[in-house]
């Protein structure tokens, strides 16, 4: 029989991020399943939050069915869906012009969006939203930037991550592209969805009922997971699986000025395991 430890005996709702948490690449952590089935057992809802907008939610949940978990696409939430939730709220039916991959594209088309990959008239497209592109190139950049400059295209991003974590090593992240189009409009995203914004952290909250002081996030990055958990008012949990390392956080510790105390997590584990007490 497992029961919480007492610094989260009170929560209901678990955020976990997904890579250096879960899973890291396409391997899962040891034990990660069994504790996953402890916390439904124990009735304390389990959602996933990832600020990767390539895939869909479906893809994550065929991923996650592969390692043993499951879970539906109501589980699931990455900065691609957060998008596509809050420019619905913006404007519907809206012409869009995304540098960005399958997850990005197909979230917004599910809301009703129109996704314009061959633009004729740049002042036809309403927002120019950017996520991570593994094909990024000139000629995408270029029809980004005059549908904003030539238009009257507002600008959003789904994250702005600057590295990409994959098999041991890092790779340019969303927010190379974000900046490249800051650099050749001199404009900045009017929003960026994903981690460190709370507003999906929020959303989570709100669709599942929840208050703040009883939901906690689980997440491997200090600038992204736990700044994003501090600043919606929740517990935040580190997890010393993924890349950040206790030694990161003492030299930040002992560098503070010009740091956000909010980077800082509730507490900080070295595995999922550790947040059981194990009864006889």
């Amino acid at each position: 029989m497992c029961e919480l430890i007492d610094d989260l005996k009170d929560i209901k709702l678990v955020i976990f991020d997904l890579d250096g948490v879960i899973y890291r690449g396409s391997a899962l952590i040891h034990g990660v399943e069994n504790i996953i089935k402890h916390l439904k057992n124990l009735a304390i809802r389990v959602v996933f939050n990832s600020n990767n907008s390539t895939l869909t939610r479906q893809m994550y949940v065929d991923k996650l069915k592969k390692l043993n978990i499951e879970c539906s696409s109501d589980d699931i939430y990455t900065s691609a869906s957060i998008t596509a939730e809050e420019i619905t709220k913006l404007k519907s039916k809206a012409n869009i012009y995304v540098i960005g991959e399958k997850g990005l594209k197909e979230e917004l088309r599910a809301k009703g969006h129109q996704i314009c990959d061959h633009v004729r008239n740049f002042r036809n497209i309403d927002y120019v939203i950017v996520g991570l592109d593994r094909d990024f190139n000139y000629k995408k950049l270029a029809i980004a930037q005059n549908c904003i400059s030539q238009g009257h295209a507002q600008f959003y991003a789904a994250n702005a991550d600057a590295t990409l974590p994959d098999e041991g090593r890092q790779l340019p992240g969303a927010g190379c592209m974000v900046a490249a189009l800051n650099v050749c409009t001199s404009q900045k995203p009017i929003h960026i969805f994903g981690k460190p914004s709370p507003m999906g952290i929020e959303r989570i909250l709100e669709k599942n009922n929840t208050y703040n002081n009883e939901a906690a996030i689980f997440g491997d990055r200090l600038d992204t997971d736990i700044l994003a958990g501090n600043r919606a008012k929740i517990k935040t949990v580190l997890v010393l699986t993924g890349v950040t390392t206790r030694e990161q956080i003492t030299t930040l510790k002992e560098n503070l000025e010009n740091i956000d105390n909010n980077i800082f997590p509730t507490m900080i584990i070295n595995s999922l395991d550790e947040i059981f007490i194990k009864k006889m």
